[in-house]
Parts: structure tokens; sequence; C-alpha cells
């Protein structure tokens, strides 16, 4: 007992050193949630800080929580407990034993005092910088509560006092009596409780009277700081801010308009510049489907060619075709921005436990969980990259062309990145257009073709040479703690002067934390690009985000072979920022693969950049995290089909931000969809009983084929939208909004 007394600081010596409490480590239990309770984690104190980690090997690399106790509030609760406050969170933290418990206790309130001290030495004397009216009040205010409370805890304290000397008088008194050994060693143990819970509330209230002090003595410094950090973030963000928009509004006209010259004197051979070999050369480690890469020593030998800047074009992919003057010529102005986004709170967990494990396109969904476009438009935005199919069918090699209509695969998905709102689903009929033959060279058709299951089918034709086309069906499942969205069927593409043809799907996306916590959105899979034309192949591997992995967020890698199953580059990057292409010069086959494979190290030469995300547009967090084009899909248009995505009701009520009146819409739209399909199944019924033919629902701009490479039947386009918005003849066009 008198150990326990001894290692608690007096409640009349505050200002007691003790220097060798200032560092300590040791297990304790930290309270996690109600559903795992404490769980055990190993503290270490030093330098006035409390870090833990999960276990003592952690403590290399990991850590899971650092606590500053110069500010900290340290509070004693019953046994073997204590709580710890700092900088807005509650650590509730127990020990094995009461000793133990007033051990750390003791630690960290010697550690506290010194980190306190040393706050003050370090602080200068420049005190006087004027401090608003509106942050003086503030701190006051807490001062005044934090007073006030003291006063409160010292109340306690003294009531406290008075029964526990009651309690040990009369203890002390049942102790003389002399009664069984055995009654008489536990009225010992209860007055050793009552002395210790005295001396810790003491203990309490010095902490408490030393947090006071503290904040009274530091407040205008505090301000101080706060005040010049607060400048110095609002002239950064200023400065980035600006920063974005010259660096975009450079690189749009320079990728756009201004092909990349070979320079004169430098003659390219057909499987490139065979100085590359002297170039800056750099390792990939094929290992379990990722890569490595570590550089050897650089070599540079004037002639050679210059690395890809960002949003430079290699030379490897230049031409020298010259740049006609009507691409400079001034051109329409898209919106720049929509209404910001209504802060409207609803609880997903009353629509959404009803549902797990159903398809989300049969849920009926408030619009307070989408977002103002449709899937049509979402379709569309993937052409946000276009410029890379450009840059591609200027190509000479088939290959150099795969590395960039790969990086167009990855592109699709940077814009989804902060995207965790669903869209519209299209109605049966729906269509969507999206010409940018002035700005970009290509027009866009798409058509919702099936209800349930819901498939939509894109076409995209453009004067750069190239055409591509898709036919998706979108398979959604939720799974309690997660949305899983799943794209079946295939993309194409086609470029029109070497005829290569390109064929790949579309890899799974994950809405994560539906019902607590931060929503957030993952890729993961793999997608496997061929050239049905040359063979050639790549495989990207999107790689699942993982708390406990050390490899970088969203990452994606491949590898792209030609025919025969060489390795030719290396593709790694982030689906969320950009993508790289490193050439390979060597292979060799290594040891120590798992599940007894040999692993392939490549020699390459220096990445290049083939793709860079573009910044987002100004105020893009309270406009649904838009990007440029996003925020262009939706404005009006004269002359588009009377079934466009455009003039959808609910769509256009919710992006002006009335959205009681978009749920009422949503639903009528939705009710007359559905009294669609039943005239059309009562009218097949009625072929079948006069035994006449059943006509099916046929779209109105495309029609089902069979692709003559890969046999797949799929909806291609069948032509004519764009001479009927010509003519202005939309008879065909049913009636859906």
């Amino acid at each position: 007992m008198n150990e326990l007394v001894k290692s608690l600081p007096s409640p009349t010596l505050p200002g007691l050193h003790l220097p060798c409490l200032d560092t300590h480590k040791g297990w304790l239990f930290k309270w996690t949630n109600y559903l795992k309770g404490y769980q055990r984690r190993w503290f270490v104190l030093s330098n006035g800080l409390l870090s833990y980690y999960r276990t003592q090997a952690e403590m290399a690399h990991t850590c899971r929580g650092t606590i500053p106790l110069a500010k900290a509030h340290i509070e004693v609760g019953d046994t073997c407990h204590f709580v710890l406050t700092s900088g807005g969170r509650t650590y509730h933290l127990k020990a094995t034993s009461e000793g133990e418990c007033q051990r750390w206790v003791s630690a960290l309130q010697q550690a506290k005092a010194n980190a306190t001290r040393r706050a003050q030495s370090q602080n200068d004397s420049g005190d006087e910088t004027p401090v608003p009216q509106e942050d003086r009040a503030l701190t006051q205010g807490a001062l005044h509560s934090l007073a006030t409370k003291l006063e409160d805890l010292s109340t306690c304290n003294e009531l406290i006092g008075k029964h526990g000397a009651a309690l040990q008088r009369s203890l002390s008194e049942l102790e003389d009596l002399r009664g069984p050994t055995e009654g008489t060693d536990k009225v010992k143990a209860v007055n050793e409780r009552a002395t210790l819970f005295r001396i810790t509330s003491n203990a309490m209230i010095n902490a408490c009277r030393d947090f006071l002090d503290v904040a009274e003595s530091h407040s205008r410094r505090w301000q101080k700081a706060l005040h010049y950090e607060r400048e110095q973030r609002h002239h950064l963000e200023e400065t980035i801010e600006q920063l974005a928009k010259q660096h975009n509004s450079l690189e749009r006209p320079f990728m756009l308009t201004c092909p990349t010259f070979v320079p004169a004197g430098v003659e390219r051979s057909q499987e490139g510049d065979a100085s590359d070999e002297n170039e800056e050369a750099e390792f990939f480690d094929a290992m379990e489907d990722y890569y490595l890469y570590v550089p050897l020593p650089y070599f540079r030998r004037s002639g050679s060619n210059q690395s890809m800047m960002s949003g430079g074009v290699p030379t490897d992919w230049t031409h020298n075709e010259s740049v006609s003057t009507n691409q400079m010529q001034l051109r329409r102005t898209r919106r720049s921005r929509i209404p910001d986004k209504p802060n409207y709170s609803l609880n997903l967990w009353s629509i959404m436990k009803n549902c797990i494990g159903k398809d989300l396109s049969k849920i009926p969904m408030p619009v307070n969980f989408n977002e103002p476009l449709s899937m049509l438009q979402r379709l569309t935005e993937d052409l946000e990259y276009s410029e890379l199919l450009d840059r591609a069918a200027r190509c000479d090699s088939s290959l150099d062309q795969m590395c960039l209509v790969a990086a167009f695969s990855v592109s699709s998905y940077s814009t989804t990145v902060h995207r965790t709102a669903k869209p519209f689903n299209p109605l049966l009929g729906e269509t969507y257009e999206l010409d940018r033959l002035e700005e970009y060279g290509y027009r866009s058709i798409s058509e919702q073709v099936s209800h349930h299951p819901p498939a939509a089918a894109h076409h995209v034709a453009s004067e750069r040479g190239w055409t591509l086309w898709q036919h998706i069906t979108i398979d959604s499942k939720f799974r309690g703690k997660y949305i899983s969205v799943m794209p079946l069927g295939n993309i194409h593409l086609q470029f029109h002067s070497s005829g290569n043809h390109y064929v790949w799907s579309k890899v799974t996306s994950t809405v994560h934390n539906i019902i607590v916590g931060k929503l957030w959105i993952d890729q993961s899979g793999d997608i496997d690009i061929v050239n049905t034309t040359t063979k050639d192949t790549c495989r990207l591997k999107f790689s699942p985000y993982s708390y406990f992995s050390r490899e970088i967020p969203r990452k994606v890698t491949g590898v792209v072979e030609d025919g025969e199953g060489t390795a030719h580059y290396i593709l790694s990057g982030t689906w969320d920022d950009k993508m790289e292409s490193a050439k390979i010069v060597e292979s060799s086959r290594g040891c120590g693969g798992s599940e007894g494979k040999q692993k392939t190290v490549y020699q390459t030469l220096q990445p290049k950049l083939l793709w860079k995300k573009y910044p987002l547009p100004d105020n893009a967090e309270n406009m649904h995290y838009f990007s440029a084009l996003a925020l262009t899909l939706n404005e009006p248009e004269e002359g588009v089909a009377p079934t466009d995505s455009r003039l959808r009701p609910d769509q256009r009520l919710m992006e002006v931000g009335l959205w009681d009146e978009a749920n009422i819409e949503k639903q009528r739209l939705e009710d007359h969809q559905r009294m669609e399909r039943k005239r059309r199944e009562a009218q097949a019924n009625q072929a079948l009983e006069e035994g006449q033919d059943v006509e099916s629902y046929q779209p109105v701009w495309f029609e089902k084929r069979t692709d003559e490479n890969t046999g797949e039947s799929s909806y291609m386009y069948r032509g004519g939208y764009w001479e009927a918005k010509e003519r202005q003849d939309w008879s065909h066009c049913p009636e859906i909004f």
C-alpha cells in the first residue's frame, strides 16, 4: 500500500520533479468500440508523447497513434482505469493492476509537467501581436469554462476528503475491535482503497489546476501561432490554385492542338532509337502479378530522345502533320459551374436494411443518393481523355499504340475517386448525345437498350482516326457494408489507318462504408486488352486497397506483350493520378517466386508519362466532385432528341437543388415505365394466345449483331441519329418523359 501511495504525486507538492518517470513503456488495454471492447496495446511514453502500437514489433514501422501530453487532460477513474483527453479525442485506458495504473498516471503527469516547461522555455518574447476579437472571446470563454469546472472539482474533492476521513475513522475504530483475523484483513484492504481514492482525487485536482495555469499563460502564444498558420495556409491555397489553373490552361491547348515534331537530324528506326540502350535503365521485378523497379546508373548520350515531360508526347509517338488554323478559332464556351449541392441528411440504413443481396437497379432510391447525371452520361464521361486515342491513332508501332490504349482504359476511372453517389438509372429508350466535333473531333451517341437487366449501348466516331463502341450491362449487389458494381460486356476500339481492333472490359467498382463511416470507392480486378489484329496483349492489374498494405493506394501495373508473348513495356501508376510506361531492353529469369514459379526480372529504360489527371474545377467539392467535362454533360442543348437525358425532369430538378420535387418526378417516371412494361407484357401474352410471333422491344438507334472478331452478340450502332437530328425528325422516338 505504501508503495502505491508513494507512486502518486503529492497533492501538496505540485511542483515535485521525477525525471525518471518521463520515459515509460508497457502493456495497457485501450477501449476501441462496443464490438471489440478493450484491446491490448503496447504504449511508449517518451519526450512528452504517448505512442501506442499493436505489438512491440510494430515500433519499427507502424505507430497506431500519438497523444501529446503537453495539452492533455489526465483523469483517474475507478480501479485500474484512467482517461486521457487531448485534441478533442478521449482515450480510455486500463492497467493490469492498481500499482501499474498508478505508475502510469504518475509517469504521465510528470511527462506532462516536463513538456509544459519545455513549451514555456521555447516561448519567444514577441507576444504582442494583436489577437482578433473573435479568437480572444473564444479563448476567454474556454478559460472561464475550465475555471468553473475546476471549482466544481474542488467542491467534490472537499466532500470526498470529508467522507474519506470519516470512513477512515470508522474503519480504524472497527479495526481496534479484536474480531476475526479474516475480517481485520478485509477492513485493512478497504482502508487502503479509501486512502488511495482520496490521494488519487487530489492528484486529479492538481492536474486540472496545472492545465488551467498552462492554458492561461500560453493562450496568447497559441492564438498568435494559430493566426500565423491560418495566414500561411490561406496563402498556400491561393498559390496552389493559381498554379493548377495555369498548368491546366497551358497543358490542354498544347496536348490538343500542338503536335510534337521529331528534331531534325534524329532518325527513327523501325523499333525505336538504337541509342536507347545507353539511356537511363531500370529494373522491373515481375513477381506475382506486380512489378518493382530499381534504377541503375544513369548514362546520357547526345542525340538520344528526351524523356517525356508532364503532359507531353514521347518522340516515339510523334507525327509531322500540319496543324490546321481552324483548330485555333474561337469555340463555344461551355459552362464551368452548376448549383451547389444542398446539404440534405437522410438515413441510408432505413432504406438499405431490407435490400441486402438484391440488385440495386430494382430498388427505389430517393435522389439524395444520386448525382445529377444518368448512367449514359457516365459512360460518355469515359471520353474525358480522348486525346490519348488521338495520339494512339498517329502511332506507327502497335505496341506503342497499346500503351496509350491501356492508359485510356485506366483514365476512365480517374473521375470516380470522389464520386460515391450513383447515377440515375436510364429509362428504357433514353438516349444521350455528345457532339464535340469542334473541340475534340468526335461525336457520341448512347441508348438504354434494356431495362431488366439494365444495359446501355454506346458508339463514338472520331474524325481523328478511331471509332469506339461498347455494350455494357450493369450488375450491382448490396452486401451490407459495401456495394459492388460489376460492368459486364466488352469495349471495342478500332483505328482507321492501321485497322487495329482492341477489345477489353471494365473492372469491379466497390463503394465502402455504406452504413457507418465516410464513403469511399475502390477499383479492383484485371483488365485484359487484346489487339485482335496483331494479337498483342496487355494485362492491367488494379490492386485493391488494404489498410495493412505498404503498396501505393489505387495502384495499377501491367505488361505489354506482342503476339508471341514477348514483353516490351512495363506500365505502372495509379488509376486516380497518372500512368507511365517503361520500355524493356532485357529480361532474365530469376529465382524464388511463390508457388514454385520463377520470377522474371525486366531491365527497362526511364519511364515515360502516358497520362496525367487534370485538376478538378474550383468548388468541385460542392458540385458533386464533377470534372470539367462532367460539368458540361447536362448542359442544355438545342435540337437533341426528345429522349435525351438532358430533358429528364427529375434529373434537372435535382441539379438545381429542388430535391423534394425531383423525388416526386422520379416516382412518376418510374410508375410510367412500369405501366409501359406491363402493357408490353400483356401484348406479348395476347400474341402467344393468338399464335402470333412475339415482337420484343427494339431500340431505335442500335441493333443486335454478332462481332466478326470476337463472335459475341451485342448491340451496335445502326446509324441514322445524326441525320435525323439534322432533319429534326424524331418521329421514331418514344415518349418516355
